[in-house]
């Protein structure tokens, strides 16, 4: 163990995690977890030892660095590397050498395992790059908020989990991470194929809902009990449970939360919800709103819906989801209302809003998630009309609703008792997941602070503030993500989009594409 070699790694180490610097200063570097061969071609390759005292060496005893050149060489595309195990780090640093590595974490368990690596090798190269961390120890939800904190697929194009096997097979926790790892990247790659398909639509929509969320003033106080109506074709049935259970409650009235999507079928069946709420950016969206919205019905949109349905009706409500852009805008522009989308569907943002209300009793009309019967929605829903004006003598409406059916190729038949089925989707068991995760959060959170869903004032008007925006977007000269740079993440959800478009794009491409694509849409409405 040589001491001026573990201060000199930590010491490197500092630049980039100084707290992680502080836990290895007062490791043990003797435990005696690993010994130290010498490989052919002269490197130091360490081997972990078992119970027995036997030595396991973690890399070619023959040439570790040409092992890991060969490894490394395999890759493609992928911009962001996962490494489960230190070791000698010569993927790592191997790795470093390949423009297209954007950003390399490195997962290791045992705090004076590490120290004894730090004391016995050079890892100088390595921490002072700015795109490599090591994390040791990691609990599942720190490796999960990292991960979510720092992967940016837009940006950093593939990820690939390397693991270093001799060493994972010796700690059970690196099977753990391996999972974490799996489901949070199953995560972001979900939230990104939605970015690429809606960054640009996202964009142009919020920077135009502004001069409506500019007048935006609704106050609604807290309620008790909300009914939360969703589109599924259970709600064909269920609407006369509905008046019955609106008939019973004059005296302790429920809060009727109706999905944009279901909203004409209550309509039609007599019922003014006391709040619609939609979070599509789709112009699709505007099919729900083809009749008047009552004039006492709150309209809570996603400050990314499209401008025509905010038209629809003065009595709305724009809130912040997710979106980057929305976010700044609540901070730099007007505080906004900030409701949970991340359940990805318009029933689980209704959740949301029945929570920040106050709502304690909860119940749902028409949320399936899934198609009973092979029935899609409730009748009454824009589908409908939608499929009977575009029939045709070669494209009936029965084989319209049965390609609407079969598009998703993770369909699945599910048989139950008394002869009765339904179809499930992987998106239809995601939606489903969620909202019973919301519904147990909102159970065992007794005391959830209210949000009476008021905009706070405004910082500034409209025009000024996107001439303001405009002009820091025109400075801006590359993403500059790792300085967590807010104006740069606005941009992130476009950048997608161009990424899917032009898988080829290098970063400075796409930096182009994106800057010139959002100061033309902010040139178009300043006026």
């Amino acid at each position: 163990m040589d001491k001026q070699t573990f201060e000199r790694n930590l010491l490197a180490l500092s630049k980039n995690d100084p707290h992680l610097c502080v836990q290895l200063s007062s490791a043990i570097t003797t435990a005696g977890i690993y010994r130290f061969l010498h490989a052919r071609s002269g490197e130091i390759i360490p081997a972990i030892t078992d119970s027995n005292g036997a030595a396991h060496p973690l890399h070619s005893t023959v040439d570790p660095r040409r092992e890991a050149q060969r490894l490394i060489s395999t890759l493609t595309e992928e911009g962001c590397l996962l490494f489960l195990g230190l070791g000698g780090a010569f993927a790592a640093e191997a790795a470093l050498e390949r423009e297209a590595s954007k950003k390399i974490l490195i997962i290791e368990y045992d705090i004076n395992g590490i120290a004894e690596l730090l004391s016995s090798k050079d890892y100088i190269k390595l921490f002072r790059d700015n795109r490599v961390r090591l994390l040791c120890n990691p609990s599942a939800e720190q490796l999960e908020a990292f991960i979510l904190g720092n992967y940016i697929p837009a940006i950093d194009g593939g990820i690939r989990v390397i693991p270093l096997r001799v060493r994972t097979g010796t700690d059970s926790r690196f099977d753990t991470a391996a999972d974490t790892v799996k489901n949070t990247i199953d995560t972001v790659s979900r939230d990104y194929s939605v970015q690429a398909y809606f960054g640009k639509r996202w964009f142009s929509n919020i920077i135009r809902n502004l001069p409506f969320a500019e007048k935006q003033n609704g106050i609604i106080k807290p309620i008790k009990k909300a009914l939360i109506c969703a589109a599924g074709p259970s709600l064909e049935e269920q609407v006369s449970v509905l008046k019955k259970e609106i008939t019973s409650n004059n005296n302790n009235k429920s809060f009727i939360i109706a999905s944009d999507t279901s909203l004409p079928v209550l309509l039609h069946a007599d019922i003014e919800p006391d709040a619609v709420i939609s979070i599509d950016c789709q112009h699709i969206s505007y099919q729900h709103f083809f009749r008047m919205i009552p004039k006492k019905t709150y309209l809570f949109l996603d400050l990314a819906s499209p401008p025509p349905v905010a038209s629809r009706t003065e009595n709305r409500i724009f809130f912040s989801g997710g979106h980057p852009l929305s976010l700044y805008i609540s901070r730099s522009w007007r505080p906004l209302p900030v409701l949970d989308t991340s359940g990805a569907n318009v029933t689980y943002a209704a959740l949301s809003l029945a929570e920040n209300l106050g709502a304690r009793e909860i119940t749902f009309y028409g949320a399936d998630f899934s198609y009973p019967l092979g029935k899609t929605y409730a009748r009454g829903t824009y589908i409908y009309p939608y499929f009977e004006k575009n029939q045709s003598r070669y494209l009936p409406l029965e084989a319209q609703h049965s390609v609407f059916l079969y598009r998703d190729s993770s369909l699945e038949k599910i048989k139950k008792e008394n002869d009765f089925w339904h179809y499930e989707t992987t998106s239809l068991k995601f939606y489903r997941k969620k909202v019973k995760e919301k519904e147990k959060a909102i159970t065992e959170n007794k005391s959830h602070e209210l949000s009476l869903l008021c905009s706070g004032k405004l910082y500034q008007g409209t025009c000024g503030f996107l001439k303001n925006y405009r002009e820091s977007v025109e400075k801006l000269e590359a993403f500059d993500i790792l300085q967590q740079d807010e104006i740069s993440a606005t941009l992130l959800p476009i950048a997608a989009y161009f990424r899917r478009l032009n898988p080829s794009y290098n970063s400075p491409e796409l930096f182009a594409a994106v800057k010139l694509y959002c100061l033309e849409e902010l040139n178009k409405i300043i006026r």
